[in-house]
């Protein structure tokens, strides 16, 4: 069963950045569909951005031209670069496949505030 680490997270600024990195316990290249989700307090987890094997993209509306996704499947690791942070962008965020398996990472947590 692959395990998911997230790192990066911490306390930032709004209007600051942020880079989120998930390291995968096997390749991902097989794994196809990557992707963020991030989960706020007291809602439920959502997708954040996804990107195929090919590297084709896609974002939640809320995050369009601010987060870039990304991935290396020769170092099975995926990043979240984050800019122009809000306070709404304050949750817990997990990588995993999409859709997602059942289990998840321990998630890192992003907290932006001044």
């Amino acid at each position: 069963q692959v395990q998911f680490v997230e790192s990066g997270g911490g306390l930032v600024q709004p209007g600051g950045s942020q880079r989120l990195s998930c390291a995968a316990s096997r390749t991902i290249g097989s794994l196809y569909v990557m992707a963020w989700y991030r989960q706020a307090p007291g809602k439920q987890r959502e997708w954040v951005a996804v990107i195929s094997n090919g590297a084709n993209t896609n974002y939640a509306d809320s995050v369009k031209g601010r987060f870039t996704i990304s991935r290396d499947n020769a170092k099975n690791t995926m990043y979240l670069q984050m800019n122009s942070l809000q306070h709404e962008n304050t949750a817990d965020y997990y990588c995993n496949k999409f859709p997602s398996y059942n289990f998840w990472g321990q998630g890192t947590q992003v907290t932006v505030s001044s």
